[in-house]
């Protein structure tokens, strides 16, 4: 059996309550935490559990959260949400975290385009829109790899850590997607 959500190195599947854990050790990086999102007041352990039973990420078609699990470690290492969905004009956004241990694996460059064959072959998007911290080089490299184009700059969008920060645009088409990798393929059974 073949699953879409499966690559070389990760699998993408739902985070479990019992994890909660693993979600409060990232927040405690606050390198990280500025990296992919912003820091965030201190949570409890149930206060995690209570964000993973509520229902945050159930998955619908469209927009949702998954974790992000190691094939080689069968160990959560992140997890990514899509968000900005706009079904008329068929372009949709998301956001995606690699806990500190376990980046420059190519755990969060397989992951996207996983997600992007979903949300381009499946889902019927046309274009995908990121947005980037302009400092955070890795992600801004990472993106430029897998074949996202510069498209702007909010400048002075985003206060932490006592400075005001520039946000980067970058954007996929479904054409440009589609040169560089798979849409999948459909096999009678």
């Amino acid at each position: 059996m073949e699953s879409i959500w499966v690559g070389e190195r990760v699998r993408v599947r739902g985070i479990e309550p019992e994890e909660s854990e693993l979600l409060m050790e990232f927040d405690q990086d606050s390198t990280f935490m500025r990296n992919n999102d912003r820091l965030h007041p201190p949570r409890s352990k149930a206060g995690y559990r209570h964000y993973l039973e509520s229902g945050v990420g159930t998955p619908n078609d469209d927009e949702f959260g998954a974790g992000i699990e190691s094939l080689a470690d069968r160990r959560l290492v992140g997890w990514f949400g899509t968000n900005g969905i706009d079904k008329n004009s068929g372009v949709f956004s998301y956001g995606i975290a690699i806990g500190t241990d376990f980046q420059r694996r190519g755990y969060a460059s397989e992951t996207i385009v996983l997600l992007l064959r979903y949300m381009f072959g499946e889902r019927r998007f046309q274009k995908c829109d990121v947005e980037v911290y302009a400092y955070n080089t890795a992600s801004l490299n990472l993106h430029q790899k897998l074949g996202f184009v510069e498209e702007g700059r909010r400048r002075r969008s985003q206060y932490f850590a006592g400075e005001y920060h520039d946000v980067v645009l970058m954007g996929m088409t479904i054409e440009e997607y589609a040169a560089a990798y798979s849409l999948g393929t459909v096999e009678s059974s």
